[in-house]
């Protein structure tokens, strides 16, 4: 149980889209219409690892095409949400702005094929209650969360925050651009890693 939230920890306080996105909608946008993005994205999360517990996610992801399909959408899906960032601009545009909420956390979630890859090296994983699926399964949910909402909550906080400091407008812009920047690159990195491990699911 203990490697199994180590686990969790790990993958996902590594920098990938739900993360970088969660700062990047806190620096431009703030806290109002970070808390809803990050309850899409956690409501969509949870759809997603239940999907992988039921094995309805295996059956759809073995075909090489849908999970090509999957990518591009979640590729094009970052792309607008770095640009939305990135155009977010000054301060003045952070308080006038109507950021992604709810719904645009909910459809990465459910879009994103690393989460699936995440879910699906979790929830099958990390046997502890072998003999009891049911209570190994709602144990690794509520662990999941347990670590997955606080983890996300830092990362808005962290984009927030930068907010407070009193930055000058250039500085503001060039962090909503930054955070913009690094969203492209997973995107780039998501594409990339499936034309070298996969070129025949093109």
């Amino acid at each position: 149980m203990i490697s199994f939230g180590l686990a969790v920890f790990l993958l996902i306080i590594t920098p990938g889209p739900g993360v970088l996105s969660t700062a990047g909608v806190g620096a431009a946008f703030g806290w109002h219409r970070g808390l809803f993005y990050i309850a899409g994205l956690c409501l969509g999360t949870n759809l997603g690892g239940l999907a992988v517990i039921s094995g309805v996610a295996a059956i759809i992801l073995a075909e090489p095409l849908i999970r090509t399909v999957l990518l591009f959408a979640s590729a094009a899906y970052l792309g607008y949400l770095a640009l939305r960032i990135g155009l977010a601009g000054t301060k003045i545009a952070f308080i006038r702005s109507t950021g992604p909420g709810f719904l645009a956390g909910l459809t990465l979630a459910l879009i994103n094929p690393k989460a699936y890859a995440v879910n699906t090296t979790l929830f099958t994983g990390f046997a502890f209650y072998p003999n009891s699926f049911a209570l190994e399964t709602t144990l690794k949910l509520i662990i999941f969360n347990l670590v997955w909402i606080p983890t996300h909550f830092v990362w808005l906080y962290s984009g927030v925050k930068l907010n407070t400091l009193n930055l000058s407008n250039n500085t503001q812009r060039l962090i909503n651009l930054f955070m913009a920047g690094c969203l492209l690159t997973v995107v780039a990195l998501s594409i990339w890693s499936l034309l070298m491990l996969s070129p025949k699911a093109m």
